[in-house]
């Protein structure tokens, strides 16, 4: 089994999150504002259609690049920590007697722990998701009032229309306002990271061993520590994210139903009145926009946030 690159530290997932976080937002705002209009209740052409596509990108890029380094911190930091106790449990085990090489990632290559490595980076993108959420949704409630054309399509007025709520609901109705969506929002993402970065860990790991039997980055013996390159981490980024989005749409547009309605709604209501008044079809509404930005996302997200942490690492030369 190739040898792990190192984990990148807590600075350097910080930065290449950053960095990852606003790439993507910006490359890739259009087609979100699409998607959002397709899930409108309102209905596309009325929610402005493919006019004014970039509407609520202010709010998107203040809360791009925290909410990105907010995950990945939170994401490398647990998957390092898991990682590091399971070693020195199959270290213990080794010493004990009980066998077993430790393999890529700390898996013991004679046995039974295999899944515990992908149970791992499930967890730890789970409480990266929540920890991210703190910043994201905010920004997306702003972000696709603005998208639908509510209160003139502005970002600005639409943060100050929500502020303005305290004088007749205080500051926990303003709070309660701006984190709308809270809970479908961890629901739709949490799922979709435990599809995502599993199978884009999978790749990744597929991917050294590859370049290994190949020779590449001491393969022969050398021992030295190999990773995939930007380019290779955006194809499987791509792929991970295409899958993930088909699966998990009926929850985004739930999200989405949930952020644009104009009173306070219920999960559960809006699910039984959608279901009641048309039916599945609705929960689909929106795919093809939402795995083609979100295949490219995938691409341009964790394609960038590879090649930030090669050459925040010193390895830039070596992986492009």
């Amino acid at each position: 089994m190739p040898p792990q690159p190192p984990q990148p530290p807590f600075t350097t997932a910080l930065l290449a999150g950053g960095i990852a976080g606003t790439t993507v937002d910006l490359s890739l705002f259009p087609l979100d504002t699409l998607k959002t209009r397709l899930q409108s209740q309102s209905g596309f052409f009325p929610s402005g259609g493919f006019r004014g596509i970039y509407r609520g990108v202010g709010s998107a890029l203040v809360g791009s690049a925290p909410g990105a380094a907010f995950f990945f911190c939170t994401y490398e930091g647990v998957k390092d920590a898991l990682r590091r106790r399971r070693q020195d449990a199959l270290l213990l085990d080794t010493v004990g007697g009980s066998g077993g090489e430790i393999g890529e990632g700390g898996v013991g290559v004679g046995g039974e722990a295999g899944w515990t490595a992908p149970v791992e980076h499930m967890l730890a993108a789970s409480l990266g998701e929540v920890a991210a959420c703190a910043v994201r949704v905010p920004t997306e409630v702003v972000k696709q009032r603005a998208q639908a054309g509510l209160h003139g399509g502005s970002s600005a007025a639409a943060l100050s229309a929500i502020l303005g709520l305290y004088r007749s609901v205080g500051l926990a109705g303003v709070w309660r306002e701006i984190y709308r969506g809270w809970g479908i929002t961890v629901m739709r993402e949490v799922p979709f990271t435990v599809i995502q970065f599993p199978l884009w860990e999978a790749l990744k790991g597929w991917g050294r061993r590859r370049k290994m039997r190949g020779g590449v980055g001491g393969g022969s013996g050398g021992g030295a520590a190999v990773d995939v390159s930007a380019g290779e981490s955006a194809v499987f980024g791509s792929i991970s994210g295409a899958v993930a989005a088909g699966i998990t749409t009926p929850l985004d547009v739930l999200k989405t139903r949930v952020m644009l309605s104009k009173e306070k709604a219920k999960v559960f209501t809006v699910l039984t009145t959608l279901l009641a008044s048309h039916g599945i079809r609705p929960f689909f509404a929106g795919i093809g926009p939402r795995v083609m930005w979100i295949s490219a996302g995938g691409a341009i997200f964790l394609g960038s946030y590879q090649w930030a942490v090669n050459a925040l690492q010193g390895g830039l030369s070596r992986h492009i």
